[in-house]
């Protein structure tokens, strides 16, 4: 539905993905499409996110755009890096492209970095507001306990892991399977304690191998035939905790890197609302007068937070989680 009079009688709103795909963005755009509409407002995407910005990929969509897009991963527009973005005159260049386009709303799928950059768009431009949806595996946003993607990567990692066990228990091995998170260990942690692994590592939380190796000597003399670890990718160290096993433990050892499995997948039922809620939230926000904030959820909901008190502070594990976690290493 790409109606250019009746376009040029609303409100034009935008919106790109920047930073590492998700499973749910691309539900996240068809509920941009459908709620703008609905709010009387003109979708326009963004391809490519802020490179796409710079270069002026941007394109009114319609219904069309987003028919039968909600099943697939990753996102429709793309997403990517932006080197340039990071210099003023891109950022003027982006900033004239949206004028062009008569955009009043912006809203950007991503992370910390992404949200930084809508700031700086913020300042540096007039007549546009911003908003911000958490968008990563990682969960390391602060300000939200949750971020778009999350629970379908989860289940990717929770599939891999059910699918490794049977091969660990069929040939006695332990294996080391490290997750994604950047500099977070939430993907490993609750990985590890919905799996039942029986090791996890990640730099939350301060681990001796000494502990595990006592303990898992005295299992194995019990009867126990194979180990599941589950390892950050934070801490670098899953072929070093493979070596360990065999030397320390004695038992054969593997490691799995799941890698970027972990970004894909056909989003989660609860992804899809999550993505839902997201952007309605997002659009609501502008027609209420926001002008630059980042949604988050917490336990009371969805709510419309400053930037600064989002992409500027250091993410805490949930302190239950990290409870849980801390149980590991110290079995009998």
């Amino acid at each position: 539905m790409k109606n250019k009079e009746k376009g040029s009688q609303m409100k034009n709103i935008g919106i790109l993905c920047s930073g590492g795909d998700v499973s749910g963005m691309n539900a996240a755009l068809k509920r941009f499409v459908e709620y703008s509409f609905a709010k009387g407002l003109a979708p326009y995407f963004i391809y490519n996110g802020f490179e796409g910005l710079i270069d002026n990929d941007i394109h009114q969509a319609g219904y069309h755009d987003v028919a039968g897009i909600i099943s697939r991963g990753g996102t429709k527009i793309r997403s990517s890096r932006s080197k340039r973005f990071m210099e003023e005159k891109y950022r003027r260049q982006a900033v004239e492209n949206l004028h062009a386009h008569d955009i009043k709303y912006l809203i950007v799928l991503g992370g910390d970095g992404s949200f930084k950059g809508m700031q700086k768009l913020s300042q540096e431009s007039r007549g546009i507001s911003f908003c911000g949806i958490p968008a990563t595996i990682d969960n390391d946003i602060a300000g939200t306990e949750y971020c778009l993607g999350v629970d379908t990567a989860l289940n990717v990692i929770r599939d891999a892991i059910d699918s490794i066990r049977d091969t660990a228990s069929s040939f006695s091995r332990a294996f080391v399977i490290e997750t994604m998170g950047r500099q977070c260990g939430y993907l490993a942690l609750v990985s590890a304690l919905t799996s039942g692994a029986e090791m996890c590592l990640i730099p939350e939380i301060p681990y001796e191998l000494e502990k595990y190796q006592n303990a898992f000597r005295q299992q194995m003399k019990e009867g126990r035939g194979y180990f599941i670890a589950v390892v950050s990718e934070a801490l670098k160290n899953a072929q070093q905790i493979s070596e360990w096993f065999e030397a320390k433990v004695g038992i054969e050892s593997r490691v799995v890197i799941l890698g970027h499995i972990q970004r894909g997948g056909n989003p989660t039922v609860y992804d899809r609302l999550m993505a839902f809620d997201f952007v309605t939230h997002a659009i609501d926000g502008f027609l209420r007068g926001d002008s630059c904030s980042i949604i988050c959820y917490g336990k009371g909901g969805f709510h419309a937070k400053k930037i600064e008190d989002v992409a500027f502070k250091e993410y805490e594990i949930n302190p239950f989680l990290l409870r849980l976690g801390k149980e590991y290493g110290h079995q009998k």
